[in-house]
């Protein structure tokens, strides 16, 4: 059985906030996260990473570095630590499940609210360390 790839993308801000994206359909209620998504062919993580961005929202982004790689058996995402270097916030989300792009305190998210909440703890520390 193949594993899923995907990358995901950690931003701050100098307000010490989060680039994170709103998604879900209607029915199955919405979560936040940071911007995320599936390797294409022939893509390496960091194109990944750095396309999802932009579909997500809008902004254009280089890696500054990889974080850590969360890996199970069925999947393996590679989280990367992202500038933003252009472009604005704008939903390009070819999927249609993206609803909102917002700069978020990590801290003033609901644990119920995020989608991977396995990854509360380890964002809202980056932020805390990042912006000093």
């Amino acid at each position: 059985m193949c594993k899923w790839k995907g990358s995901a993308a950690v931003c701050v801000n100098e307000n010490q906030e989060l680039l994170m994206i709103q998604q879900g359909l209607p029915h199955e209620g919405k979560r936040w996260s940071v911007p995320s998504g599936g390797v294409e062919t022939d893509e390496t993580f960091e194109q990944c990473c750095i396309r999802e961005v932009y579909e997500e929202t809008g902004y254009h982004v280089e890696i500054e570095n990889e974080l850590f790689t969360k890996d199970s058996e069925v999947s393996t995402v590679k989280y990367f630590s992202v500038n933003i270097i252009g472009g604005q916030i704008r939903l390009h989300d070819p999927d249609g499940l993206v609803q909102s792009v917002e700069w978020r305190d990590p801290k003033l998210v609901p644990k119920e609210d995020f989608q991977y909440k396995e990854d509360i703890e380890f964002l809202q520390n980056y932020v805390k360390e990042t912006v000093k």
